[in-house]
């Protein structure tokens, strides 16, 4: 079983970008980040979790993010959207489709149990993914951990 927590952030919205994401499984932690010149806050969120999940094999995973259009876009809009040829409820075109897409692809026919988590309430991983994020977004090289569990900070 694998747990991730993902976090995205924009300088501007749009403007510069960052995403993080951290892997924890069996005794082991890896932090993952990147960055955007120019992007938005939502394409940061659902990048943080399309570079996680394709860094993992595993069938089994629990994400867990702070984005509320991550969660229902994911368990409660997107199979509607697909229906409906990409198009909202409105008729327009869905924002961020080609993340949408890519998500579905890599998530594939994994399990994946997905989580929302308050940002900013004190939960250690989900504070240092959002760490990571801003980071990136604000052009800071940050320093990605991974290694033993019993080492992580």
């Amino acid at each position: 079983m694998i747990t991730i927590y993902t976090d995205g952030s924009s300088r501007g919205n749009p403007g510069p970008g960052g995403w993080g994401a951290i892997i924890v499984y069996d005794n082991k932690i890896v932090e993952l980040g990147g960055g955007e010149t120019h992007t938005t806050n939502n394409r940061m969120e659902l990048t943080a979790v399309i570079e996680a999940l394709k860094a993992v094999s595993d069938k089994q995973i629990t994400i867990y993010t702070d984005s509320e259009y991550v969660m229902k876009g994911i368990t409660e809009w997107i199979h509607k959207w697909q229906k409906k040829g990409w198009k909202t409820a409105n008729k327009k075109q869905v924002l961020n489709q080609d993340l949408w897409q890519k998500l579905l692809e890599v998530a594939g026919d994994r399990k994946i149990e997905w989580k929302y988590v308050a940002g900013h309430a004190g939960i250690h991983l989900n504070e240092r993914a959002d760490e990571i994020a801003t980071g990136f977004a604000d052009g800071l090289k940050s320093f990605l951990y991974n290694g033993p569990k019993d080492k992580y900070k």
